[in-house]
């Protein structure tokens, strides 16, 4: 009788009472708090979309759901750019002609490797302004640089050897877009510089700036000065390393006027061309001065063997030559060399005028 069998077969009634769950008493609710009243009664977030429309949705409406949604702090929206062919409004006053540039090539050395792709876009730049105004003339053509195109740069580029083969450049379209040109601009004009005129010699005569370094865009506020992340501290996106795009995505960023100025980067582009730099060499600098000068920014020509450093402008120079005086060379004897670059030999590779300057 000690077993659950014996037990239910002398009473029958413990199973029926086994089967049967006692009723427990209810947990008096809690008060629901203000915030889950509020959280419960608000709205749920809904995109609201209508059963009969099929139709893709048209711009105005794509650019309607941007704006709402990065009218709201947590989210910013990137547009894909769109190149500008004509630029609004009109000439103010005195015009210059500007050529923005971009290559791609074969590797990083001008003198072993060769152009593959070159694009061109000439504009009027209004000088009042800084804005480009009117038509932008456009030039872009592949080249077959007569050997396989590297495989990374095929990686970067997306141009194949079947796409270069048998192209060449349109020399008599890149003069043409080359008369009456003011400034050649570039976002890294020493790289790009030697290429085209090692090219073509027309290059040569006419001033250059260059976007990535004749601007510093760290004080600008940017925490890099490539031209993608430039593009998308502007809100745009583009298909880079192709040579025509970079190009409308260069104009594009030098159109807007920098964060931490009154000017456009294209006026402040301008201003660079019309002021000389310079490349200073600390000739016969002392051993024991070399952690300052490294520390200052100069590097070390081991070919030459002497620290140099550049210098954007006349003040510049002046203050640096106080520098080394007080600091490197002291109370010695020093004649350092400087070398004069203007906007038609800055970024190429031939030689500004050479001086001695005793301090």
């Amino acid at each position: 009788m000690n077993t659950q069998a014996v037990a239910l077969e002398l009473f029958p009634e413990l199973a029926l009472a086994a089967s049967e769950k006692p009723v427990r008493a209810k947990r008096a609710a809690k008060p629901k708090t203000a915030k889950k009243v509020a959280a419960e009664s608000a709205p749920p977030f809904t995109v609201q979309l209508t059963a009969t429309e099929t139709h893709t949705p048209s711009d105005d409406a794509w650019e309607e759901m941007a704006r709402k949604l990065e009218s709201h702090p947590d989210y910013r929206v990137q547009r894909r750019l769109k190149p500008l062919l004509t630029w609004p409004g009109t000439l103010s006053g005195q015009a210059v002609r500007v050529v923005l540039l971009d290559t791609e090539t074969t590797g990083l050395d001008a003198s072993k490797d060769s152009i593959i792709e070159l694009a061109m876009l000439r504009v009027d730049i209004d000088v009042a302004t800084g804005l480009p105004v009117g038509d932008v003339q456009v030039y872009d053509g592949l080249e077959d640089p007569g050997r396989p195109i590297p495989p990374e740069v095929v990686a970067l580029t997306g141009i194949h050897d079947a796409d270069v083969q048998g192209q060449h450049l349109d020399e008599d379209r890149i003069k043409q877009l080359l008369e009456g040109v003011d400034l050649i601009v570039a976002h890294n004009a020493g790289f790009d510089r030697p290429f085209v005129e090692s090219r073509l010699a027309q290059f040569a005569p006419v001033p250059w700036a260059c976007s990535f370094a004749d601007i510093d865009w760290k004080a600008q506020g940017q925490s890099s000065s490539k031209l993608e992340s430039l593009a998308q501290a502007n809100g745009w996106f583009y298909d880079a390393h192709r040579a025509e795009m970079d190009c409308h995505a260069l104009l594009a960023v030098l159109a807007q006027k920098l964060p931490q100025a009154a000017h456009t980067g294209l006026a402040q582009l301008l201003e660079a061309a019309k002021r000389p730099s310079y490349a200073l060499q600390a000739t016969n600098a002392p051993f024991e001065a070399k952690d300052k000068l490294k520390s200052r920014g100069y590097r070390w020509n081991a070919e030459q063997r002497v620290w140099h450093t550049k210098l954007k402008d006349d003040a510049s120079l002046n203050a640096e030559c106080e520098w080394l005086k007080e600091n490197v060379y002291g109370t010695r004897r020093a004649v350092v060399q400087i070398e004069k670059l203007d906007a038609l030999v800055r970024y190429s590779s031939r030689a500004g005028v050479v001086t001695q300057q005793q301090l």
